[in-house]
């Protein structure tokens, strides 16, 4: 096995981004399924969100117990965002997690610590639509192209950083819980974000 392989653990597939001896990290090849990151807008950072405690908990149990057992918990580090300074918070013991966007910018999908660490004197929201690391963030739901959920903070922490259709960046947020907005999902005709669980297991 190669960081980049797709493997099969537990019902999905997944991308290899990582190994460590006996360990490796993996990401979900798609989006598995729609969900807010909080069950309601307000101040919220990855340690106290819905979504973590549905990750950790019932989707965390729907695995066998054989794979359970490879399951690794990780502390994580939750950074916080570097434009609007929002806070990203404590670190968390996690089982299954999102990703920050600092591992997805400068680690695990080609770097683009450059666009990060020095945004250009009008930039607010996306980073460059040239960026060439772009394409290496897209992912689907149901076949069709689709924005997934980070575990940084937005603008403020009502909002969170997510990967957008295109592949780009969007640093200053999306909605955490209930967005109005007319972008709605071909098959589900639904606006939620899109999750791509990542995890430690043992090989």
């Amino acid at each position: 096995m190669e960081i980049g392989d797709v493997v099969a653990f537990g019902r999905f597939e997944w991308y290899i981004l990582n190994i460590k001896e006996d360990q490796m990290l993996l990401l979900t090849k798609d989006i598995i399924e729609l969900r807010d990151y909080h069950n309601k807008s307000e101040n919220i950072t990855w340690k106290d969100c819905e979504l973590r405690q549905y990750l950790n908990e019932p989707f965390y149990h729907s695995f066998d117990d054989r794979d359970r057992d490879r399951i690794v918990e990780t502390i994580n580090i939750n950074p916080d965002n570097l434009w609007y300074k929002s806070t990203g918070g404590e670190d968390t013991l996690d089982k299954i997690f999102l990703l920050s966007m600092d591992e997805i910018v400068r680690t695990y999908f080609g770097d683009s610590s450059r666009l990060l660490d020095n945004p250009g004197k009008n930039q607010r929201y996306w980073f460059q639509r040239k960026d060439v690391n772009n394409i290496k963030r897209r992912a689907v739901y149901l076949d069709s192209i689709w924005w997934w959920w980070t575990r940084t903070p937005g603008k403020n922490n009502r909002v969170t950083v997510y990967i957008h259709g295109d592949g780009n960046v969007g640093i200053q947020g999306n909605g955490v819980s209930k967005r109005n907005t007319n972008v709605i999902h071909p098959s589900t005709h639904d606006n939620r974000g899109g999750i791509r669980p990542a995890l430690w297991v043992q090989i």
